[in-house]
């Protein structure tokens, strides 16, 4: 089955999801987490060639930034180089909003809302859902994961 890490990444820590899918309806989340950037390089270093990689990118809409988006982008750059993924894909955050929203205005709560609709729920500690042990930047690296594979996956 194919296999696709996804990040969200960030200035210091990212986090990613390593999803195997057999449709766009059936994704099993076989690793998530939210790890220092140097971590994730060596996670990437340890994957092998068989698995896809896409990565939310950074956009610029215009706004004056700061260093912490510099530095995301530094790190964006070395995830990609590192990455002996077959297929690389930048994913735009706007590409997602419209993916699962079908909205420019969407904003996170209403991605997680959907894709907790079309997923499942998140669940408690005795009875976990789908999404038990997410937080709002490994949302977000599967909803980058979701968009690769309903937009840019070819296979299906």
């Amino acid at each position: 089955m194919p296999k696709v890490i996804a990040i969200d990444p960030g200035n210091t820590e990212s986090a990613y999801v390593i999803l195997e899918f057999y449709s766009p309806q059936n994704i099993k989340i076989l690793e998530k987490g939210k790890v220092s950037n140097m971590d994730l390089l060596m996670i990437l270093n340890e994957l092998d060639g068989g698995i896809d990689f896409a990565i939310e990118m950074v956009a610029s809409y215009g706004m004056a930034v700061g260093v912490s988006v510099f530095e995301t982008v530094f790190w964006i750059g070395r995830f990609w180089e590192c990455s002996l993924a077959g297929c690389k894909t930048k994913v735009y955050r706007k590409d997602v909003k419209i993916n699962l929203c079908n909205s420019m205005k969407a904003k996170d709560s209403n991605i997680s809302q959907a894709l907790k609709d079309r997923f499942g729920v998140v669940g408690t500690k005795k009875n976990q859902g789908y999404f038990y042990g997410f937080h709002d930047d490994i949302w977000s690296a599967f909803a980058v994961g979701v968009t690769y594979i309903d937009k840019y996956y070819v296979a299906f």
